[in-house]
């Protein structure tokens, strides 16, 4: 299974302006359109908030909600957008800036344990349920490694093939850790949509259990 990765642009198209004037031009959710759209997925108002989610009503030509990647030392690398409204022929996200980042929600990579998601909505359902994620949102971090060697990394990436793709390419980048695989509850594509079906009682109880069983397996 080929993994995709992205050629983002470093400057907004047209306007030319980086991620930190984007970012600059953002607004908090509350009372905006954008507020409706994550609560519309399951997510509060106040936990995306927390997160440092925000609306952007322009975010090259729509509106959509913005959140900052960043890097190991809280350095801002990129602006990733998820649009409210993805029609046929439009992109469902756009992402701005060098790279190098993460979507970092709640302590992030500095938590215990350490959970790689992919999306940026996964991060925000987890933190719905209490924990803290990464999102890599299908982009490398050349550091991960290195804040992760000696720890335990939980792969919390979508079940099916691309998710199990991302799995294993992880694997052989995170070496000098021990990589576990945390899926998200069965018949549920990702976090997000177990959020949606379950409740975050029921995921969360789906995260401990997993937990649970590999420090029992655990040699």
């Amino acid at each position: 299974m080929r993994i995709l990765r992205f050629n983002d642009p470093i400057l907004m198209p047209d306007t030319g302006e980086s991620s930190e004037q984007r970012l600059a031009r953002a607004i908090p959710l509350r009372g905006t359109c954008g507020q409706g759209y994550v609560e519309r997925r399951g997510i509060s108002v106040e936990v995306a908030d927390a997160a440092g989610v925000l609306f952007d009503a322009d975010f090259g030509g729509r509106p959509a909600v913005v959140f900052p990647m960043r890097d190991q030392l809280g350095t801002l690398t990129s602006l990733h957008g998820r649009y409210l409204e993805a029609g046929r022929g439009k992109n469902k996200m756009f992402t701005i800036g060098p790279g190098g980042g993460v979507a970092s929600v709640l302590m992030g990579w500095q938590a215990e344990p350490l959970i790689l998601v992919e999306g940026l909505f996964d991060a925000l359902s987890l933190a719905s349920c209490g924990w803290a994620s990464v999102a890599t949102v299908g982009r490398w971090a050349p550091w991960l490694p290195k804040v992760s060697a000696g720890r335990v990394v939980w792969l919390a990436f979508d079940n099916g093939r691309p998710g199990e793709a991302e799995v294993i390419h992880y694997t052989q980048r995170l070496s000098e850790c021990c990589v576990r695989r945390l899926p998200p509850p069965t018949h549920c594509k990702d976090w997000n949509t177990a959020l949606a079906k379950l409740g975050p009682g029921a995921v969360a109880k789906w995260i401990r259990d997993h937990f649970s069983a590999s420090s029992v397996l655990a040699p």
